[in-house]
């Protein structure tokens, strides 16, 4: 449920509300905007009497929403969030920001290799997985906090920030600790326990579709991140299980435009997981930021045919330079920029 304030209800009025909503015995979220103030009523179960709220002084309208998702949503807060990371750096709004870099962490001439070299290239976020879930328990693992380690000195080296992935509640301390964003990956998208620490850990955190996933169930799991008081909250399009062995997955376009109009929360595109093939991963990458993605991620590696895992999609830096200048050039078409890259913290 949502109560919106009149234009130029004063703060006592809308601590009314709040006190109101906490005596009925739920939770208040008041969310300023540009011309008005809403409060928001989490934990509706359906018993809440919203004639009491609606005579309350400052009171202009409540709003039903009537989503199984709450504070995702569109009704929840209109005008679309903007995700600040560190250095300014910010994913939604009019800015496209780019993630590359390898699947996984393999060594530090490996990752220190792609780095520079997605930087040179224009990318502003580095990828690469320190824990990596595998579909098999005898493929590579990752390197643990050695991975996190070597991460934190590529972004000294380049001035690139870090999004990794954490697997578990206690992974989770480990990642926020070097990384900058918290990645939950597709097979943990539903790891409720995850998305509770998570969404408690104080960092941005990139929310990937689960490889089955409906559209409503990837939000109603950023919605665990959100509960937990966490707006910064970046979802991922990364395709989905299909039928056709084509390509490794259904890399699902329309999932872009659906979330903005669904949600607030930007979503950016990895057409990489989304196609499984080098030569699909530039032609989708250009198709997302034409549909409205905030952002791209792409995997990159210096030598793709040596590459622990994913070696099969992984571009070759001379590639990635070639999509960075595809997509600068649809972002200004559409009246978007590419993100620039932050500075070196060393040389």
């Amino acid at each position: 449920m949502l109560i919106v304030m009149k234009h130029g209800a004063t703060a006592d009025h809308v601590q009314r509300v709040v006190d109101t909503i906490e005596e009925l015995g739920y939770q208040a979220r008041p969310m300023p905007g540009k011309q008005r103030t809403a409060v928001g009523l989490v934990g509706n179960d359906g018993r809440v009497d919203a004639s009491r709220l609606a005579a309350l002084p400052g009171v202009k309208e409540i709003i039903h929403v009537t989503q199984p998702y709450k504070q995702v949503s569109r009704e929840w807060k209109e005008e679309s969030t903007v995700v600040r990371l560190c250095g300014g750096l910010t994913i939604g709004g009019d800015g496209v920001l780019v993630t590359a870099g390898p699947c996984s962490v393999e060594s530090e001439e490996q990752i220190l290799a792609s780095a520079h070299a997605v930087r040179a290239a224009g990318a502003a976020m580095l990828r690469g997985g320190a824990f990596k879930p595998r579909t098999s328990p005898y493929s590579f693992q990752g390197l643990g906090i050695e991975g996190l380690k070597l991460l934190a000195k590529a972004r000294d080296q380049t001035g690139l920030l870090v999004v990794t992935e954490a697997l578990d509640s206690e992974g989770v301390d480990a990642v926020a600790q070097y990384a900058d964003v918290i990645q939950i990956g597709a097979r943990n998208m539903q790891n409720f326990s995850l998305l509770k620490s998570a969404g408690r850990a104080g960092k941005p955190v990139l929310l990937k579709r689960g490889i089955a996933a409906t559209i409503t169930e990837l939000l109603l799991s950023a919605e665990y991140l959100l509960a937990e008081g966490n707006d910064q909250v970046i979802l991922c399009e990364r395709g989905i299980r299909g039928f056709d062995s084509t390509t490794r997955n259904v890399f699902d376009v329309t999932a872009i435009p659906v979330v903005h109009e669904l949600s607030h929360l930007p979503i950016i595109a990895d057409p990489s997981h989304g196609t499984g093939r080098r030569d699909k991963v530039i032609p989708m990458a250009r198709a997302a930021v034409a549909a409205g993605a905030d952002g791209v991620m792409v995997e990159v590696h210096p030598n793709p045919d040596r590459a622990l895992s994913d070696g099969a999609q992984s571009l070759y830096p001379e590639q990635f330079t070639q999509l960075m200048r595809e997509i600068r050039v649809i972002a200004e078409a559409i009246g978007r920029h590419v993100a620039d890259p932050l500075p070196a913290m060393s040389a």
